[in-house]
């Protein structure tokens, strides 16, 4: 545990030192929320409905940017491939740097919340702590869902090019656009094998109807198995 905290502590300062990932987490997020106020100030009912869906699809997309990119500048500048000739062991080394990277996500994502329902004026049912649980696991995805894709880029661009493999699919699909149960049959099934449709269900629940975790314990249970899920596969794709 001692090795892994204080991989994540290096992590941690490396990327606050970092220009790029600094915007990326704290001002990108406000532009893009304020983008989304203009557009729907005349429509609050509208921004109401699909506020939630929007709260998720920015939390998965700045999140897995950040740590994509993060994760693969280590691997290039050779820090990673010190990391594994050591006795360290590869799940010690992830957790590491998923550890540093949630601390950003968690950041991100209470940047999000908070202008959504504050600024925005978004309006929710459920409580604010419910709203933060849903989204902070929908970050431990993408935290490691990044982690694990960006095994596989050889340069930041390789990076950019699978959000539309692994990203858009998701939006069209997870019910923030339409709900899911428009979508041919076919799509459907393939909505239910996707994070974000369980993180959008479970956070709507809980803005729109004022659900509380009981209810949608189900969406919480899927996103703790995604999140394993990927933590267990970003361990065995670093190779020693």
């Amino acid at each position: 545990m001692f090795r892994t905290l204080a991989i994540a502590k290096r992590i941690f300062k490396q990327i606050l030192r970092d220009r790029r990932s600094f915007a990326m987490i704290f001002v990108v997020p406000l532009v893009v929320m304020s983008l989304v106020g203009v557009s729907f100030n005349k429509n609050q009912p509208l921004l109401n409905f699909v506020g939630p869906a929007l709260i998720c699809t920015f939390v998965l997309f700045f999140t897995f940017i950040l740590t994509g990119i993060s994760f693969l500048r280590e691997r290039s500048e050779g820090t990673l491939d010190r990391l594994l000739t050591t006795p360290i062991r590869r799940i010690d080394i992830i957790l590491g740097y998923s550890i540093s990277f949630f601390i950003f996500a968690l950041i991100q994502s209470s940047i999000i919340i908070t202008f959504s329902i504050f600024v925005l004026d978004i309006a929710y049912e459920g409580q604010i702590l419910h709203m933060f649980l849903v989204v902070i696991l929908l970050s431990i995805v993408a935290v490691n869902f990044g982690v694990f894709v960006s095994t596989f880029a050889k340069n930041e661009f390789q990076v950019v090019q699978f959000i539309p493999l692994f990203i858009i699919p998701q939006i069209f699909l997870a019910g923030v656009i339409q709900p899911v149960g428009n979508l041919p049959d076919i799509l459907q099934y393939v909505s239910n094998i996707l994070p974000l449709t369980y993180a959008v269900e479970g956070l709507r629940s809980i803005m729109i109807e004022g659900s509380n975790i009981q209810i949608i314990r189900k969406e919480i249970i899927v996103l703790l198995a995604f999140a394993s899920l990927f933590v267990t596969l970003a361990t065995l794709s670093v190779k020693r």
